[in-house]
């Protein structure tokens, strides 16, 4: 992947960026000798790293001082959101959107748009990870901001950021789904069904494959928002509770965007089973048509003695062809007339409206019951 020159991130293997806030105000990058060689006391240190290069994994493990297990923990393949303490730290497991860069090819699926990331935080460091293949947007822009000077300087405000920023560009990706299917909707009378089809299937698989992440996320996130650490300020507990509670909102908005998704499939069937019914029918009155003309070709057709028009009658053949078309002609009329009138279906296939003659006389009131 290409190093991000403008913020100077990816210049080292392993190290997408090391920023430190200092105690006098400031924000100072760092490269892999100035992480090595941070003591709490410079200030508060977030080293964001790639999980799966080698150099990052062996600092992990080796340098960072942590617990084994917790550096298991952090560079494992899981990735379901969650929230884990350890201490007076915290481990957390988060799905953010993975959004290309300028002149990067833009992912191929939602499951590929959602990636982790997982955070090991303490009072005075955050340690961060994702894969070297994935590039999230809400750390960038969180960078960015922190660069300008405005960014958070304590390990609980950055951790409330970085579930804010997450939010902001999952909801992002909802509204693109919410947008989807409402042009399906506008789409539903011009485009043709199986196309259609695919599409719905497609925002249906989507929703599905976004809410499987958020769900256990709104969890980690409350479970975070309720934890004791001490560096969890009441200010970011607040701060963490509004981004819950947005992140609540999307879920629901899932919700709705599935259920749109599915009424949207139950129209469409609707339509399709409206055509086909539609095709048996005009079938089915040309082969009622057809069939008459039918007997009346095998009946001139058997090679049998004493049939009418033979061979030797100078009209025979279009005496013939005139029967065929006289019996087509009533059967038509048939079909036309006599099968409503006599109270069945109309020429369209609906059921006929009952007749002003068609009542029964049960109906109406008799004479006997009538009061005098």
């Amino acid at each position: 992947m290409a190093a991000d020159r403008d913020l100077c991130a990816g210049l080292e293997p392993g190290l997408r960026f090391a920023m430190l806030a200092t105690p006098s105000g400031g924000y100072l990058d760092l490269d892999w000798a100035g992480v090595r060689a941070w003591r709490p006391a410079d200030g508060f240190l977030w080293i964001h790293l790639e999980r799966d290069d080698p150099v990052a994994q062996d600092w992990v493990r080796e340098q960072a001082g942590l617990d084994p297990l917790v550096a298991l923990a952090l560079l494992a393949d899981e990735s379901r959101p969650r929230v884990e303490d350890v201490d007076d730290a915290l481990l957390v497991v988060l799905r953010g959107v993975n959004k290309a860069r300028p002149g990067e090819p833009e992912p191929g699926a939602l499951d590929s748009e959602l990636v982790p990331i997982h955070i090991w935080m303490e009072a005075t460091r955050c340690i961060s990870l994702r894969d070297k293949a994935h590039s999230l947007t809400a750390l960038r822009d969180l960078r960015l901001s922190m660069l300008n000077g405005k960014g958070p300087r304590g390990a609980g405000a950055l951790m409330a950021r970085i579930a804010e920023k997450v939010t902001d560009h999952v909801g992002d990706l909802v509204d693109d789904l919410e947008e989807t299917i409402s042009q399906l909707e506008d789409q539903l009378s011009e485009g043709g069904p199986h196309r259609l089809r695919g599409a719905i299937a497609d925002c249906r698989r989507g929703v599905v494959q976004v809410r499987r992440y958020l769900a256990p996320q709104r969890d980690a996130l409350y479970r975070l928002r309720a934890d004791d650490a001490s560096w969890l300020t009441k200010r970011a507990k607040t701060h963490l509770r509004e981004v819950n509670d947005r992140l609540s909102r999307h879920l629901e908005d899932l919700d709705e965007i599935r259920a749109r998704a599915s009424i949207l499939q139950e129209e469409l069937a609707a339509v399709v089973a409206e055509q086909t019914n539609r095709n048996l029918y005009i079938l089915s009155v040309v082969t009622v048509i057809t069939l008459p003309m039918t007997f009346v070709t095998g009946f001139f057709g058997m090679n049998t003695g004493g049939l009418p028009f033979g061979p030797d009658h100078p009209q025979g053949t279009l005496l013939a062809a005139g029967a065929i078309l006289a019996t087509a002609g009533l059967t038509a009329l048939v079909l036309r007339f006599g099968l409503s009138r006599a109270g069945g279906v109309s020429a369209t296939g609906d059921p006929a409206p009952p007749s002003p003659d068609s009542v029964s006389p049960c109906s109406e009131p008799s004479q006997k019951d009538s009061p005098r």
